[in-house]
């Protein structure tokens, strides 16, 4: 049975775990109800053993009657009647007791307790949920600067391009041609238009600017603010003392200790908003000696006007007399002079380009840092939410215990004090045998689970495409092409790794249950922050952790992939497999559909798979597994390897990834052999000559014009070769005939009537070479024009075993020509010195792409 930790999982996290506190919040009111059916049964009994308890009191109040009659019997019976009123009112006043004592007393604690825990637990995830989608929402706004940024940096690079090239003609000859002198239109302020996302880090917060506007502001109007005389450099406004500005911290802000004050100062002078005046640096201490002014930045975020006009810095200098050579301070003045920046700004002498360039650098290292940041959180976040279910389903059981121990309280209460009433206490012990806790709780999770634990990462997406820096979360294909694998690194170092220290474990069933240890997720998010850096993996680090450890990193990773390894497209396909039975009833008909399925995987996927089913496969056979482990592991494997492209209902209740992974355990020789064989033919077919599949169309336009160039220059070559041969000679206009070709499809070039998507595409990769061709293998048409439709028919020599054949064959190439007359070969008249020697050279050649 799947526990709370593998069931309530979503892809936001939060629905999942609504889900889960919907249902324990539903339980807190089961208890609730359980609470009060016994605090009312209390109530009643109480009530009617008081009621019971007023009887004879009220008897005796009529005077005479069984009061005069000591000895009758009559009177015994009564007075027997009467005590039996007064005990059964004592024992429903101690059942009342009784249940409050040991039902609702101890319960309604408990009841609370739980109630405590559940909310406690609730609103823990709730505020780590928010602070990670804080976090998500500020990622994608960074990346979108980011991008920003970098396309701001290539229109730059290209208007730069444009703008110092050569004109190819002067403005004079345009006028002339009246043609508009062509004019770049600048756009100078083309990066303002574009949103800046800022966000200023002070403290251990982020603030968004719009939160960050009421703090200075607040502060603003709040701290003590003054004057600052510096000797020699004049009077400074707008400033208050870091003793001032901690207090307020410490006061307003909630900040418990003077060093964390002095983080938040100082976070304020780093991001603009103090700066230090009277001293040398940029340092923030809570010291009344030290001064710091609030920058126009400050005043300008809070929407506050100064309260003093900044005034300029008002320097004594001595011009005139003796002093004026002879004073030091106008060194210093000159000194601080030379090195005064008016314009406050810290890349003086930077152009346009640089500084996007600049910028798009501090862009990308901000969105690198918060991508990390968040994964950080995503990782904190997946322990916690495992921690917590672990106790929620620990505590869900305790609740179900507890009211089962409830009711059997309760009916002994009753049954204790009135043995009259034990044909009711029975029932109600029998109520309490059916209450069945591991039941309810698999009725819970069969009725409302929301996923398995399948991590999202979010990765970081430099713009060029580079992921040189991160492993975890990216695409397989991209991992090992970076790697420069077939396989990723990552896998080839863990499996390899494991083969070699399988030995180190003391007996088989220890190795076997490397791959079923519940490792503690927190434990392989420490192994994987240490290798998540896309270098190869060290064994120094490898050899920190236990073996167990390492097979769950393997896990993660091919649970953090964007895609299972056997593609999610293909989950219908393993689906339809399963559920449709076999038309012999055989295993072979099955494992061929399989091939034919996983034949479709791209090639890294299928290596990678390969891999990893050799590794489970030897540890099967060398362990003498039995069927039990191998169902055990293939339920474990079953998401790392196929998972559906949206987690329903259904889908968490079918099986098929199971009973693919048995099936690769069992069938791993004949499936894996029969896709490499495939995957052989399939490339050998694509580079062989006799290959009529129709190419994909490159869409790497990196080497586009280079290759261009190369081919255009070897057609060329080509067209001034074919023009330096002899022609073969033609028959003359008038008695032009040609037959249809009888060559088939094999032909290099077939009769077309019109123009069709090869040959436009043929044309927009190569017009040039549609122009040669033309030009060198006109044909005359019956009314003695060039046919442009026939100018790319060449027929191919067809193949012959005989010698005759071959002779022909070797004619055709020499100076005989050769036509075709009724759908054969026959070699023509040889050429008479008066016909004129155009036609078409007909040559047996490979086609030239």
């Amino acid at each position: 049975m799947p526990g709370f930790a593998d069931s309530f999982w979503s892809s936001d996290y939060a629905a999942g775990l609504g889900v889960l506190f919907g249902k324990l919040q539903q339980g807190v009111l089961e208890n609730r109800q359980v609470l009060t059916i016994a605090r009312l049964r209390a109530e009643a009994e109480e009530t009617y053993g008081s009621r019971l308890g007023d009887i004879a009191p009220a008897a005796d109040k009529i005077n005479g009657g069984f009061s005069r009659d000591d000895g009758a019997t009559v009177r015994k019976a009564y007075d027997g009647m009467r005590i039996e009123m007064q005990d059964a009112a004592r024992s429903h006043q101690r059942i009342a007791q009784s249940i409050r004592d040991l039902v609702i007393n101890p319960f309604s604690r408990w009841c609370d307790a739980h109630e405590a825990r559940i909310q406690d637990s609730q609103d823990e995830l709730q505020s780590r949920i928010k602070t990670h989608d804080r976090q998500a929402d500020l990622v994608r706004k960074l990346r979108s600067n980011y991008f920003n940024k970098c396309r701001l940096v290539e229109d730059i690079e290209e208007e730069n391009k444009l703008a110092f090239q050569e004109p190819e003609s002067s403005p004079k000859q345009a006028q002339s041609q009246n043609q508009p002198i062509p004019e770049i239109k600048v756009q100078p302020h083309k990066e303002e238009e574009i949103e800046e996302y800022e966000f200023y880090e002070i403290g251990d917060e982020t603030y968004q600017p719009d939160q960050l506007k009421k703090i200075l502001s607040q502060m603003l109007s709040t701290i003590k603010m003054g004057e600052t005389k510096v000797p020699i450099l004049g009077t400074y406004q707008n400033t208050s003392a870091g003793s001032d500005i901690v207090e307020y911290l410490q006061r307003n802000m909630g900040v418990t200790s003077v060093s964390y004050a002095e983080r938040v100062g100082q976070d304020l002078v780093s991001n603009g908003f103090l700066r230090l005046v009277g001293n040398v640096g940029s340092t923030f201490a809570n010291s009344s000696r030290m001064f710091y002014q609030w920058r126009p930045k400050a005043f300008r975020l809070a929407g506050v006007p100064d309260k003093k006009q900044s005034l300029n810095r008002t320097f004594s200098i001595p011009v005139t007399g003796s002093d004026g050579g002879d004073s030091p301070v106008v060194g210093t003045v000159s000194e601080y002079l030379a090195n005064w920046n008016v314009l406050n700004n810290q890349h003086p002498n930077e152009t346009p380009a640089q500084r996007l360039q600049r910028e798009s650098r501090e862009a990308d290292d901000k969105y690198k840092a918060a991508v990390r940041k968040l994964d950080q959180l995503r990782c904190e976040l997946e322990e916690y939410i495992f921690i917590h279910l672990k106790f929620l389903e620990r505590c869900e059981l305790d609740r179900l215990k507890a009211i089962k121990t409830v009711i059997l309280d309760f009916s002994g209460t009753i049954g204790n004090v009135i043995p009259s009433l034990q044909s009711t206490v029975d029932k109600m012990l029998l109520f309490q045998e059916t209450v069945q806790p591991v039941g309810d709780l698999r009725y819970l999770l069969e009725n409302y689970r929301t996923g398995s634990f399948v991590p999202k990462v979010v990765v970081y997406e430099n713009y060029y495409n580079k992921v040189d820096e991160q492993t975890f979360g990216v695409d397989l294909e991209a991992r090992a092409r970076a790697d420069k694998k077939r396989v990723p690194v990552l896998i080839t170092t863990l499996l390899t790794y494991l083969d070699h220290h399988y030995p180190d474990l003391e007996g088989d069933e220890a190795r076997r249950g490397v791959w079923l240890v519940d490792v503690p997720l927190a434990q392989v998010h420490k192994l994987r922050a240490r290798v998540n850096d896309g270098k190869p993996i060290s064994q120094e680090v490898l050899s920190e952790y236990d073996i167990p450890t390492i097979a769950n990193l393997l896990k993660l990773y091919l649970l953090e992939l964007p895609d299972s390894l056997v593609s999610s497209h293909v989950y219908e396909i393993i689906r339809t497999i399963y559920t449709t039975p076999a038309a012999d009833g055989t295993d072979a008909s099955r494992i061929a559909v399989l091939q034919q399925t996983l034949s479709q995987l791209r090639l890294t996927n299928i290596a990678t798979l390969d891999a990893c089913m050799n590794h489970f496969t030897r540890l099967i056979d060398l362990t003498s597994a039995d069927d039990q482990y191998t169902a055990a592991l293939a339920t474990a494997l079953a998401p790392c390897i196929l998972r559906p492209r949206t987690e329903t209902s259904l889908t968490l209740e079918e099986k098929h990834a199971a009973r693919l992974v048995r099936d690769l355990f069992a069938h791993k020789d004949p499936i894996f052999s029969e896709l490499k064989r495939m995957s052989t033919l399939n490339h050998s077919s694509s580079v062989g000559p006799s290959n009529n599949r129709p190419r994909a169309v490159s869409t790497d336009e990196s080497n586009r014009k280079m290759l261009m160039e190369e081919r255009n220059r070897a057609l060329l070559e080509k067209a001034n070769a074919s023009r330096s041969r002899a022609t073969s000679p033609a028959p003359s206009p008038r008695g032009h005939r040609r037959d249809r070709s009888s060559g088939g499809p094999e032909t290099r070039f077939p009769i077309q009537t019109s123009p069709t998507a090869a040959d436009r595409q043929r044309a927009s990769l190569g017009g040039l070479d549609s122009r040669i061709k033309r030009s060198s293998l006109d044909v005359p048409g019956p009314e003695g024009a060039a046919n442009g439709d026939a100018s790319n028919v060449t027929p191919q020599v067809p193949k012959s075993t005989d010698s005759e054949s071959g002779s022909e064959k070797r004619d055709s190439g020499g100076r005989v020509g050769t036509k075709f007359v009724g759908g054969r070969r026959v070699p023509a008249s040889p050429p008479s010195e008066s016909t004129p020697t155009r036609g078409v050279t007909l040559e047996d050649k490979p086609m030239d792409d």
